[in-house]
């Protein structure tokens, strides 16, 4: 099982508690690397920060010393740095500004590019589901009640509940009073 645990990874919902506070994050980093008998840990390290797009003085920091966004990042960093064929991501997204969301799912785009990964993306944000996936599966009480592409169940859902969720999409409708 060693082998094939190293193909598959988990980015947590929350940096935060995902992440050792006692540990830096080079340390952090590394834990895989090293559990899995990697070679050239610190090299491999420099490489995910620099994937990630953090500076390798973050190798030294303690993850309260870092925002949300740059301990998510900390995440990933962490779960590509083995080149795993699959990643589980768990809204991943959600505690973050919209700004820090912009530049994960940027960031999420580029490493599903680069390293040709599968990235399964859990998720209740429907805009975010829209932007990142090419394929959807839609649960309600822990069954899949339609899959599909992106673009067939958000243009024509077929379960109700599918067509609920879409409907409860907040949509910009300015007052022209508000100015």
């Amino acid at each position: 099982m060693r082998g094939m645990r190293q193909q598959f990874q988990m980015i947590f919902q929350d940096p935060m508690s995902s992440l050792n506070p006692r540990r830096r994050v080079g340390g952090i980093i590394a834990g895989p690397l090293r559990l899995h008998r990697m070679d050239n840990v610190p090299t491999r390290v420099n490489e995910a920060l620099d994937m990630v797009g953090l500076p390798r003085n973050f190798a030294q920091r303690y993850p309260h010393e870092l925002s949300g966004g740059q301990r998510q990042r900390v995440g990933i960093a962490r779960a590509i740095a083995l080149r795993p064929a699959f990643i589980l991501a768990d809204e991943i997204v959600s505690g973050l500004d919209v700004s820090s969301q912009a530049q994960v799912l940027n960031l999420l785009e580029e490493l599903v590019r680069e390293l040709g990964l599968t990235l399964a993306f859990i998720s209740h944000d429907l805009s975010v589901i829209r932007r990142l996936c090419d394929r959807v599966l839609v649960l309600h009480h822990g069954e899949i009640v339609e899959a599909g592409t992106t673009e067939a169940i958000f243009e024509a859902p077929q379960a109700e509940y599918t067509r609920m969720l879409l409907g409860a999409i907040p949509l910009p409708d300015p007052d022209q009073r508000w100015d």
